[in-house]
């Protein structure tokens, strides 16, 4: 895998270079570079979250490009023994709750469709294709908050104590949203158990 996953902008941003090219400031020293290649290594669950949030692909990878930019702004405030994947994952979270508020204002409606298949992380057979259908009709009308918990827990393999600290609720919260998100997908897909979300490999 090549710096920033082969996206020049995310290159920049995990190189240091946060400010635009061609700025005479000094580099800042970084800290903590031993933690870089961590960073690098949970660039595809972040793409994957956050195109479940958004429902598109440009306005994910710029969420991703601020959540990594804003990561090693506040690198030297990471406590050395947290989990880099789930600070990761507040990072972008609190990130995407701020664009959402600010959002609130000019609300646009967007089906997730089957274009995004590779970035919600969800695979699909061709007998599944109906099931592929619902399934992400049915995370599309899903609460933000519900989808959250489900792609977290279910897509990402977070447990429910990582979950919670990513979206700053008690376990216990966690734990009914994801029920109630469970209730509604069985509802939208007509399944009396819901299917297990994978990732794709």
């Amino acid at each position: 895998m090549t710096l920033g996953d082969g996206d020049p902008k995310l290159e920049r941003t995990l190189s240091g270079a946060t400010q635009p090219p061609g700025r005479d400031d000094p580099a800042p020293a970084r800290a903590g570079t031993d933690v870089l290649p961590r960073i690098e290594a949970c660039i595809p669950a972040l793409r994957r979250y956050a195109v479940a949030l958004l429902r598109s692909r440009d306005e994910a990878d710029d969420l991703v490009h601020d959540c990594l930019a804003r990561a090693l702004d506040k690198l030297h405030t990471r406590r050395e023994e947290a989990d880099v994947r789930a600070w990761l994952f507040t990072i972008m979270h609190n990130l995407f709750i701020s664009q959402t508020r600010r959002r609130r204002s000019r609300p646009t409606a967007e089906p997730l469709d089957d274009s995004h298949a590779n970035g919600a992380g969800l695979r699909a057979t061709q007998e599944d294709a109906l099931f592929w259908r619902d399934l992400q009709r049915g995370l599309a009308m899903l609460p933000d908050e519900q989808r959250s918990v489900i792609l977290l827990v279910s897509v990402e393999d977070l447990s429910y104590a990582e979950t919670a600290q990513v979206l700053g609720v008690p376990i216990g919260t966690v734990m009914s949203r994801l029920a109630r998100a469970r209730e509604k997908l069985r509802h939208y897909t007509g399944q009396s158990g819901c299917r297990t979300l994978r990732r794709v490999k």
